[in-house]
Parts: structure tokens; C-alpha cells; sequence
């Protein structure tokens, strides 16, 4: 007897580990996140059936217009890059215990600040860059101190603080753009940042005489180029890791997470809980203020008037939802966004199919991140069934 239960023995421990790594995997937040995914596309695919199209038809041509040519995958990383750096800024807010719904605002005052210090400020290329980095990182943290100094002094909610300070950076941006001494003239849109504020690739190089005989003979590369690819995504990376160094290894990043967790706690432990609100705003709205500035240097080389607001800012809360609000999941959760953002509009033409189909995708893949207990609860069912059985 006493062989046979020792026989029995690894066989139940084997049993024991399987389902406990089973289950580890069906509770992991990557497992809804993809779950949620996967649910998005079957839900796009629903829609276009019933409007009539072909999902396969138009998830194809969606897929060749991100990955077939190289010139498309520059556009989606160019897409996705100011939605990596506004999801930090919300999962920063996030992981601190705030909600930060004004990177929308903060990313304007970033935008506002790089191009009046890109056009008016003559300095060498490098260093350019860095005073417009710099500067529009304290405007934008100053901007969404605000809220934070709002809620630690007066206990106003962040939430209703950020969105009257949204209203007030777009109309506050569109006074600047149409001063005379910033304004293009017959136009809504600011004057261009100089050469040295731009951090696009090889932007002047690829059309001297070298330039275009060497990229002639190097497709690929041309075609990539041929997008006004940037230097966004590798400050969209490097910030994704200094933001995941700063929440995880930092004295500071405990300080401001130990707050978001429970003020009274953190309080008794000595920690200064309105200090730490402040900061962690002012932090969440730099990096805001910073996806404005790269998106000014890369792509659009100046400010317009806005009649409402763009959407980076809120596009960042969907990307940090769909990260787990993870630093570096933003990175891959922002390139989703890049993606379909870029892609989804290319069904209509071949097609005929809706656009909005994307949008309604993005937005169910959101709804059941949000709701991750559905699918624990149903994944709690199944296993209860089965220990019936």
C-alpha cells in the first residue's frame, strides 16, 4: 500500500502544478487583455457582416495597408508614438491613484510651447531639441499641477479639475496662434519651428543629390523615409523605461504609489500625501506636455487652431487600459492603436466599408479590459462545473 501511495504521489503533484499554471495563466491580465482583443475583432468582424461587408476582405486589406509596404509601417510607428507617451501619462496618474483625463490639455500646452520656443529661439541642432524637451515638460507638469495642487489644498477631484483646465489650454492655444507676431499669415496656423527644433530623419539629406542616389539604390529604406519618420518612438521608448524605473525602483515612485494605495496609511508612515499629489501630477502631465513637443518636432513642424480637441490625450487612457497599466505595455499597446488607427481607414475605399468600424473595435476591446471580472466570473463557473463533474 505504502508503494502504490508513493506511486500516487508525483502523479497528484503533477495534477496539482498543471491546473495551478493554469490557472495562473487564465488570471494573468495578459490573458484578458488578449481575450479582449480577440473579442474586438470578433466584434468589428459582426458589424461588417451586418453592414454588409466581408470581414475577412476588410481585416485583409487592413493588415496589407499596415504591413506591406515599409512607408506604412513608418506612418503607424509615426501614429502610435504620441499615444505611447500620452498612455504614460495616464498609467503614471493611474498607478499613484489619480486620473489624470487631462493629458488632452497638458499634450496641448506641450504642442504650444515647442512651437513657440522651435521658432523663436535660435540654438545649435542638439541642444534645440533639448530646451524644447525640457521646456515644454515643466510647462505641461506646471499645467497639470494645477489639478494637483486643487485637489491636496481644496479636495477638488481631479477629474472635474482636468477637463475645465482642457478647455482652457485649446482655447488658451488658439489666442497664442493667432497673435500677430506668431500667426502665418492668412492662415490659422502658427509659423514653422526652425531646422534645428526638427527630429525628423534625415529630413533635409534625402533630397540633396547624395541623398536621393543612395536611396535609390536602398528601396526599402526610401519608402520608409519617404513618411516623415522621426526620432518620436525612441523618446516614446526611453520614457516608457524611465517611467517603469520610477514607479518600481525609486523611493519616490513607493512614495507616490504607497498614496495611491491608501492616503491614511501612507500618511502614518510619514509619508507627505499632498506633496505627493502634486507631484505625481506634475509628473503625469510633463510626460502629456512631451508627446505634444515630439509630435511638433516630428511631424507637424507647428501649431493650429483647434475648433475641438485632437484626442491624444484621451486615445492615451484607452492605450494605458489595454497596457494593464504597464509602463512598457503602453509601447505595444500604442503601436496596437498606431496600427489600427493608420490601417482601419484604408476599408473604405476598396471597399466601401465604414471606418467607424475601428473605432467600435478599439471600444469594445476597452469595455471588456474595464470589465475583466466577466471574464473571471465565467472562467469561475466553468471551473466550479467541472469540480461538480
Amino acid at each position: 500500500m505504502a508503494d502504490k501511495n508513493k506511486d500516487n504521489e508525483p502523479k497528484s503533484s503533477k495534477k496539482d502544478n498543471a491546473y495551478s499554471v493554469k490557472e495562473r495563466l487564465f488570471s494573468s491580465g495578459l490573458t484578458f487583455t488578449l481575450l479582449s482583443i480577440i473579442v474586438g475583432f470578433l466584434v468589428g468582424a459582426v458589424v461588417l457582416l451586418i453592414a454588409g461587408f466581408n470581414p475577412i476582405d476588410a481585416y485583409r486589406i487592413m493588415i496589407e495597408g499596415i504591413f506591406s509596404r515599409t512607408k506604412y509601417l513608418s506612418y503607424t510607428i509615426i501614429y502610435a508614438t504620441p499615444l505611447i507617451i500620452t498612455g504614460l501619462s495616464v498609467t503614471f496618474a493611474f498607478r499613484t491613484g489619480l486620473f489624470n483625463i487631462g493629458a488632452e490639455g497638458q499634450f496641448i500646452i506641450g504642442s504650444l510651447v515647442a512651437g513657440l520656443i522651435g521658432h523663436f529661439l535660435e540654438l545649435p541642432l542638439v541642444l534645440h531639441v533639448l530646451v524644447i524637451i525640457i521646456g515644454a515638460a515643466i510647462a505641461a507638469g506646471l499645467w497639470g499641477g494645477i489639478a494637483g495642487f486643487l485637489k491636496a489644498k481644496f479636495g477638488v477631484h481631479e477629474v472635474i479639475a482636468t477637463i475645465m483646465l482642457n478647455w482652457i489650454a485649446l482655447y488658451f492655444n488658439n489666442y497664442i496662434i493667432m497673435q500677430p507676431f506668431f500667426r502665418r499669415p492668412e492662415s490659422e496656423t502658427s509659423k514653422e519651428v526652425l531646422d534645428s527644433a526638427s527630429i525628423t530623419i534625415l529630413e533635409k539629406w534625402k533630397y540633396t543629390d547624395v541623398g536621393r542616389e543612395w536611396l535609390s539604390s536602398h528601396p526599402y529604406i526610401k519608402d520608409f523615409l519617404s513618411a516623415p519618420a522621426n526620432l518620436g518612438v525612441v523618446f516614446a521608448i526611453i520614457l516608457a523605461i524611465i517611467v517603469w524605473y520610477i514607479l518600481n525602483k525609486t523611493t519616490l515612485g513607493y512614495e507616490l504609489r504607497a498614496v495611491g494605495y491608501n492616503k491614511l496609511a501612507a500618511e502614518y508612515g510619514g509619508i507627505k500625501v499632498k506633496k505627493s499629489i502634486i507631484t505625481s501630477m506634475m509628473i503625469s502631465g510633463a510626460l502629456a506636455g512631451l508627446a505634444g513637443a515630439i509630435q511638433v518636432m516630428g511631424v507637424t513642424k507647428s501649431v493650429i487652431v483647434l475648433p475641438l480637441m485632437e484626442g491624444y490625450g484621451f486615445d492615451g487612457m484607452a492605450v494605458s487600459l489595454i497596457a494593464g497599466n504597464m509602463a512598457i505595455g503602453n509601447i505595444f499597446s500604442g503601436l496596437l492603436f498606431g496600427a489600427l488607427k493608420y490601417g482601419g481607414p484604408k476599408i473604405q475605399p476598396p471597399l466601401g466599408a465604414p471606418s467607424e468600424v475601428v473605432n467600435i473595435m478599439i471600444g469594445t476591446i476597452v469595455f471588456f479590459i474595464a470589465i475583466p471580472k466577466l471574464f473571471k466570473m465565467m472562467i469561475n463557473i466553468k471551473n466550479k462545473k467541472r469540480g461538480e463533474k
